[in-house]
């Protein structure tokens, strides 16, 4: 809990002190919006090691083949990435540039799907009755 205040107050004092330099240097306030974010992924990163011992445990459980694991963290991945640079484009003024990213990543992600979707769909097919 205690990182969430932490990453609360970046966020909020990034956004006070965007506020106050972008009428005077508004090139200088979207440096301090893409730091403030960075910081904040920073302060993220230290969770990863229980996300993936997370997963590991439930692919381990699962019995699906141990490629798809980093598949899947290939796609949280591209829809963190992805989210985050759109958010930097929508900041810029490019918000139709956003969108487009937002769509590229989107559709790598669904690119990216499609082995765990066949893995999926190879399970299913083991249990019907032949």
């Amino acid at each position: 809990m205690d990182t969430l205040y932490k990453i609360l107050s970046i966020a909020i004092i990034t956004c006070i002190a965007c506020i106050i330099i972008k009428p005077i240097r508004p090139d200088f306030a979207i440096i301090i919006s893409v730091i403030g974010g960075v910081i904040i992924v920073f302060y993220l990163l230290t969770y990863l090691g229980s996300i993936f011992e997370t997963f590991n445990t439930i692919f381990n459980f699962s019995g699906l083949n141990s490629s798809l694991y980093s598949v899947v963290f290939k796609i949280i991945g591209v829809g963190y990435l992805t989210e985050f640079t759109a958010s930097i484009c929508s900041d810029t003024g490019n918000q139709s540039l956003g969108d487009k990213v937002l769509l590229g990543g989107k559709v790598m992600i669904l690119v990216m799907a499609l082995p765990i979707v066949t893995s999926i769909l190879d399970i299913v097919m083991e249990l019907l009755p032949k």
